[in-house]
């Protein structure tokens, strides 16, 4: 069985949605499970008895829970997240849709195999997702597309420079601390230039997209789809892993689904030449899940820091803003934020890489 969960799901009262997480995780060695191994999962022959043995229990029960936790939609798969921009191109992206037309065109920009994320926001741009492609002139072709859909603008939000390396979501609030684990640094910087990927690489990319398979040597399987050596697969993904191509290799969870029902990107209007030290500063905050530079789009859009911030409740995210404005205001003085908080999720899978495949 391969790990990977429906593309679409729709929310329709997000206050429906919030939960206790610790309901959601029921027991410490499920908890270390999905907290732990978010990255630096196992590049071993039998990676599921690795993490039994770290867990004490045994590899059967290890992939009997994730495939439990995959039902019930905590699991999405067990994969890559890639560096952006290091296979095809991808940007974020936005429209405006009049408040009847919200789910039709929702449907509309789901149905593109480009785009893998697709949420509706609090904001006169609605409409938020994430396409991925072979080249920028397909994301643009894209975008027109929908635009033409739409009946208006499109926000296109390539991003410029990250300052959170994506390293997972935290379950833990302050719990506990994932112990080290290999090839993970959270303090390494990436190469600014993405290095040349060969055409295995692509084709690795696309036979991951659905995930590893829930088998105990997942990694030949995946080494059978693509007509090589298990030790060829593993020896690829460590490089990889070393280039920076693959910022995380793990389990990926669904905020929602455990708990952290409260999800806003929040937008900041800071100065060119200060972008840098306030994208660090909220790097370094814990209820900070990603943080990106993007360009502004006036007349618009007038932001162009953009970070996730996710809570139990909508109350937390606020409060959690709030400190975070007031104390860059110490510093920097006032600095103009939104918090985009999302309604619903239309669309939500690992970005698909079976065209950028063929393209190589």
């Amino acid at each position: 069985m391969t790990l990977s969960m429906t593309d679409t799901h729709e929310i329709r009262d997000p206050k429906s949605e919030i939960r206790n997480p610790k309901s959601e995780i029921r027991n410490h060695s499920d908890f270390r499970l999905l907290n732990d191994w978010q990255r630096g999962f196992p590049l071993s022959p039998r990676p599921y008895a690795e993490l039994a043995h770290r867990l004490g229990r045994s590899e059967a029960e290890v992939i009997a829970r994730l495939g439990a936790l995959a039902a019930e939609g905590a699991v999405s798969r067990i994969g890559a997240v890639f560096r952006p921009h290091t296979l095809g191109w991808s940007t974020l992206a936005a429209v405006s849709a009049p408040a009847g037309r919200i789910d039709d065109l929702a449907r509309i920009i789901s149905a593109y195999p480009e785009v893998n994320h697709n949420y509706e926001r609090e904001h006169a741009f609605n409409l938020w997702f994430v396409a991925t492609a072979p080249s920028p002139e397909r994301v643009a072709q894209v975008l027109a597309e929908i635009g033409r859909a739409a009946g208006g603008p499109v926000l296109d939000l390539p991003m410029q420079e990250d300052f959170h390396i994506d390293l997972g979501f935290d379950l833990g609030s302050g719990r506990e601390k994932p112990a080290a684990r290999p090839h993970f640094d959270p303090l390494r910087r990436v190469q600014e230039t993405p290095p040349p990927l060969e055409s295995a690489d692509y084709a690795l990319a696309a036979a991951l997209e659905g995930g590893l398979t829930l088998t105990p040597r997942p990694y030949a399987a995946l080494a059978a789809t693509l007509g090589v050596s298990e030790e060829a697969v593993l020896a690829r993904l460590a490089r990889l892993l070393d280039l920076g191509v693959i910022r995380r290799f793990g389990i990926v969870v669904r905020h929602r689904e455990l708990g952290y029902a409260a999800n806003a990107m929040v937008v900041w209007d800071v100065p060119d030449d200060a972008v840098a030290v306030v994208g660090r500063f909220l790097a370094g905050q814990r209820a900070v899940t990603l943080c990106y530079r993007r360009p502004r789009r006036l007349p618009d859009w007038r932001y162009n820091l953009f970070s996730m911030v996710h809570g139990q409740d909508r109350q937390a995210v606020l409060a959690e803003v709030a400190r975070m404005q007031d104390e860059l205001g110490r510093e920097h003085g006032p600095l103009a934020c939104q918090p985009l908080f999302s309604r619903r999720r239309f669309k939500q899978c690992g970005a698909r890489y079976s065209s950028l495949a063929k393209a190589a």
